[in-house]
C-alpha cells in the first residue's frame, strides 16, 4: 500500500511502498531507502538483534538507527517512530502491532485498506473531534442569531 512519510526537521514529504505483515512485530525501514531519501537516522542506545521470517539472523546486522517521521494514509496521520534495517526491495513494513492498534478494514481481492476507527493518539481522530467543536460552535451561533431575529414566543 501507498503511505506518505514526511520528515520532521524539513516537513519533505516521500511516497512509500509499505508492506502489511501481520506476522513482523515493529515498524521497519530499509537502510538503503532511508539513506537515499534523506531521513534522519538517529543511533540507538542498544542495538537490537533482527532475524527473517525463517529464523536466521538478517544479513545486514541489527537494528542500531531509528527515524522519526510523520505518516499519511488517506486522511489518517500519525507520528511513527521506524527501525531502519536491511529489508531488501522493500521499502517499508507496518506491522502486526500497528496492524492491531488501527483495526483497518482490508478487502483482500481488491487490495484496498481502510482506516475507520483511528485510536485517540492519531491525527485523523483529532482532526474529526476538531471538526465537531466547530461545527457545535456554528450551531450555537445560529442559535444566538435566530434568537435575535425571531421573537421570543416562536422560540419553540
Amino acid at each position: 500500500m501507498k503511505v506518505g512519510l514526511e520528515k520532521l526537521e524539513n516537513y519533505e514529504g516521500v511516497a512509500v511502498r509499505a508492506l502489511l505483515d501481520s506476522g513482523v512485530t515493529g515498524l521497519f525501514m530499509d537502510t538503503t531507502f532511508a539513506r537515499e531519501k534523506g531521513f534522519k537516522m538517529e543511533k540507538l542506545k542498544k542495538s537490537l538483534l533482527v532475524r527473517n521470517v525463517d529464523g536466521t539472523v538478517n544479513a545486514g546486522g541489527a537494528i542500531t538507527h531509528q527515524v522519526k517521521c510523520n505518516m499519511f494514509f488517506k486522511g489518517h496521520v500519525e507520528r511513527a517512530r521506524i527501525d531502519v534495517c536491511n529489508l531488501g526491495k522493500t521499502e517499508v513494513i507496518l506491522e502486526m502491532p500497528w496492524l492491531a492498534v488501527h483495526n483497518p478494514e482490508i478487502d483482500w481481492e481488491k487490495g484496498e485498506v481502510k482506516i475507520t476507527c483511528c485510536p485517540p493518539i492519531c491525527g485523523k481522530r483529532k482532526q474529526e473531534e476538531k471538526r465537531k467543536e466547530v461545527k457545535k460552535v456554528e450551531r450555537d451561533k445560529d442559535e444566538e442569531i435566530l434568537k435575535k431575529l425571531v421573537p421570543k414566543r416562536f422560540w419553540r
